[in-house]
């Protein structure tokens, strides 16, 4: 049995509204068609994925494990989509994303150097879109900081940095050479992520303002909204009057990765792989940071 992907689409639609009729609109079918589509993945699967009674709709557990496999799914049979028209077009391209901060040319310069006949293409990529634009094939290659979710990648650790602290310019330990987690217990947290993810465990219990990227951090921050931290490198990209960077050595580094879809087999992303992790361990001898080789264990 093959699995219809747009019967796949149509679910992941209801399971994200649990409710026919919006769902049906947002997908722009009529519901008894969208009703009709369920029951034939139901029958196609053998299973069923929903409940449905007069208090509404809601998955079922088998449902549930759909949902959490169907999305990299989807997004892998976009990736081919998108890798086909490319090759369609008679062009060899490599889109690399990467995080603020990182330095993505002389991984660059060393891949294209090998493979002339390949442009790189570069792209910013934000925390929230890093693992989707993997799958889904926007980029080939991403230079990804963690927390990320590893579901259906390959991710390498290829060097760590220091964090920094983020503060107002006027807040009370701005100015200084050095801060402890102590020194920030209590302060309100602007981060990009859930507390679990939280460099510091001892942030203000209020604290839980989301901020995208960088960018948001730092409004954020410089408005006295709270506190937050970044890598060394990004404080380079961002230097402003009303914000002060501190280092804590205290808190464990940033973590910088390579990623790739775990489906993918490409000798093209492999290459700017090697290439990355060289020009890694380079920098790595100036003293910049602190490069690391091979694979983690279990990935």
């Amino acid at each position: 049995m093959d699995l219809d992907l747009r019967k796949l689409r149509y679910f992941l639609a209801l399971a994200d509204r649990l409710h026919f009729g919006r769902a049906a609109e947002e997908l722009h079918i009529a519901q008894p068609a969208l009703s009709r589509q369920i029951r034939a993945l139901e029958k196609d699967l053998g299973a069923s994925l929903f409940t449905r009674d007069r208090h509404g709709v809601a998955l079922t557990d088998a449902g549930r494990q759909l949902l959490a496999d169907a999305g990299p799914l989807l997004a892998s049979a976009d990736a081919v989509r998108r890798r086909v028209a490319v090759a369609a077009r008679g062009g060899r391209r490599l889109a690399v994303g990467f995080r603020t901060g990182i330095p993505v040319i002389p991984a660059a310069r060393a891949f294209e150097a090998r493979h002339p006949d390949v442009v790189v293409d570069v792209q910013r990529i934000e925390w929230d879109d890093q693992a989707a634009m993997l799958l889904d094939g926007r980029i080939d290659v991403g230079y990804v900081r963690l927390p990320i979710d590893e579901t259906g990648l390959r991710v390498i650790p290829l060097y760590t940095e220091p964090l920094m602290a983020v503060l107002p310019a006027g807040h009370r330990l701005a100015g200084k050479e050095e801060v402890t987690e102590a020194d920030v217990a209590g302060e309100p947290l602007v981060w990009h992520a859930g507390p679990s993810t939280h460099p510091t465990r001892r942030p203000h219990p209020d604290s839980g303002l989301r901020a995208r990227g960088v960018e948001e951090k730092l409004e954020h921050v410089a408005a006295g909204r709270g506190i937050s931290f970044v890598g060394r490198s990004e404080t380079v990209f961002y230097s402003r009057p009303d914000i002060s960077y501190v280092p804590i050595p205290e808190l464990a580094p940033d973590q910088v990765c390579l990623a790739m879809a775990a489906s993918r087999t490409s000798p093209l992303a492999d290459d700017f792989f090697a290439a990355a992790q060289s020009a890694a361990e380079i920098t790595a001898e100036c003293g910049n940071y602190e490069a690391h080789s091979g694979d983690r264990a279990g990935v």
